[in-house]
């Protein structure tokens, strides 16, 4: 049986767009909320919850406990990349990034989008070593904030460019674990990083073996990647996309099987004679029973995952980590935390370097033939993007807690963050709104 999964795979990616797209509502009212509160009356609360209020738990030798900053930032921010894990390997075995094709320009614009920036912000802190190691921060691209601003635009706005874009900051996201990875990671405990390649490859085998309970994914993943991660020296967000690439993406049943199946047991309950009440019969339970057994075995781990994690990641984890990181207590003037190299560092990397590095290597791509402009979508649509995407909030604060040490440089990083994700957000929905007019 042929079956077109296009009109499947589109309202798969709209509904994730659109899941993406009111989370980046939310995160701007948590990073509202956040500098209200840390510029207000209240602010010794404010860095006593998340800063000084210590939590966990004390087993023995282990000792876990620690801020509740410190926890959302590598407990919950895990889970956060876990999902991007996800995302990614979708991705790659079957969306936008899963041919040479499709893939070519979101991960040439990404690129561009990453190492660009990079240079811009070397070359204004350049006479500034002490600053030097913030060069991570304007790689970064806010995929909720932006979609939520692309979805101001409705119907005004290809469903492709939103894809597009998609697609950018996903393997955007890919490059900045990478980064983080590899650059930002002090001290190195490798017996810590052999136990977790153990229970890595505990669970690679696990999946090759058609083990599918998440539970048991989530577990092993936990005691044994995760914990050995946060001792590794390795940032634990890591830990959350090397165990994503584990989760299976089989299904028990292809399409022809689903079908016959679930058509055999409609069939059956359609003829069953129905009780007198509203209860259903005892075989027209058990007929919905194995429905319900059929369409697990019809879907995959993980894109029940991704879908299950979704709204959690966007409408919960995000917020809290906008709620607990962007309250920046601004003492003296802000406009010299603005012209501060760090801050001006951030800002041309962010609003000028994405910009540059987006178009010009989307246009190579296009030139040397290797990709096509998305369908419907324009070279002006594409300079939009290009600016939306210098919109680097949550990853970049991310990575600024990672650059430096010092309090003072990552307060004047976050305020230039959130000034180039300002000046990014407003010229890349003036000029999609005029591409728009245009189109």
């Amino acid at each position: 049986m042929n079956m077109d999964n296009k009109p499947l795979s589109n309202f798969r990616i709209s509904r994730f767009i659109s899941d993406e797209a009111y989370g980046g509502i939310v995160l701007i009212l948590a990073t509202v909320a956040a500098l209200v509160w840390a510029n207000s009356a209240f602010y010794e609360s404010y860095h006593y919850i998340w800063h000084e209020l210590k939590v966990g738990i004390v087993w023995g030798k282990i000792d876990l406990v620690s801020s509740l900053h410190h926890w959302i930032n590598d407990g919950l921010m895990a889970l956060f990349f876990f999902t991007v894990g996800l995302e990614i390997k979708r991705e790659v075995m079957g969306g936008e990034l899963s041919s040479i094709k499709k893939a070519s320009m979101p991960i040439a614009a990404a690129i561009g989008g990453m190492i660009v920036p990079a240079l811009f912000y070397v070359l204004v802190v350049a006479k500034h070593p002490e600053y030097m190691n913030g060069w991570g921060i304007p790689m970064a691209t806010d995929i909720a904030f932006a979609l939520g601003l692309l979805a101001l635009l409705g119907k005004r706005v290809n469903i492709n460019l939103k894809i597009f874009l998609t697609a950018l900051a996903i393997a955007d996201d890919l490059g900045a674990v990478l980064v983080i990875a590899v650059f930002y990671t002090d001290t190195i405990i490798f017996s810590e990083l052999i136990s977790a390649g153990f229970f890595l490859i505990i669970l690679i085998i696990a999946n090759i073996s058609g083990i599918r309970n998440a539970l048991f994914y989530a577990l092993v993943g936990f005691v044994g990647v995760w914990l050995a991660f946060i001792s590794s020296g390795v940032h634990a967000t890591i830990a959350g996309v090397l165990i994503a690439l584990t989760i299976p993406a089989r299904t028990k049943l292809d399409e022809n099987e689903y079908v016959k199946e679930l058509s055999r047991c409609l069939n059956k309950f359609e003829n069953e004679q129905p009780n007198d009440n509203t209860l259903l019969t005892k075989h027209q339970a058990h007929l919905i029973s194995k429905i319900d057994d059929l369409n697990d075995k019809a879907q995959t781990p993980l894109q029940n995952l991704e879908h299950a994690l979704h709204p959690v990641t966007a409408y919960f984890i995000l917020p809290v980590f906008a709620l607990s990181n962007a309250g920046v207590h601004i003492e003296g003037s802000i406009l010299q935390m603005v012209l501060h190299p760090i801050s001006l560092g951030i800002i041309a990397g962010l609003v000028f370097g994405k910009f540059i590095g987006i178009s010009f290597l989307s246009h190579i791509t296009a030139w040397l033939k290797i990709s096509v402009l998305p369908e419907g979508v324009s070279w002006k649509q594409i300079y939009g993007i290009a600016f939306l995407a210098g919109i680097g909030f949550t990853m970049s604060m991310f990575i600024s807690e990672l650059a430096f040490v010092e309090e003072e440089y990552k307060q004047i990083a976050k305020v230039g963050i959130m000034a180039a994700s300002l000046v990014s957000a407003t010229l890349g929905m003036v000029w999609l709104s005029m591409a728009a007019k245009k189109t």
